[in-house]
């Protein structure tokens, strides 16, 4: 019967250790993310210049021509 009982008190032990542990990686996690956004306080948009220049290499490098 006791060692039903230890049993017992290992695996609970062992869920609330994995569920805290899972819990402190979310934390983590969403930490990691939020440092990685840009520290910008305004949207930046997309330079023209850089996309015409992409569509014209597209065009030139295009094996159907």
């Amino acid at each position: 019967m006791t060692g039903i009982l230890q049993f017992a008190m290992l695996a609970v032990a062992t869920m609330f250790a994995a569920a805290a542990a899972v819990g402190f990686y979310w934390v983590l996690l969403r930490a990691a993310l939020q440092l990685m956004k840009p520290a910008t306080g305004r949207r930046v948009g997309v330079r023209t210049e850089l996309v015409r220049g992409t569509m014209q290499l597209a065009r030139a490098f295009d094996p159907r021509r």
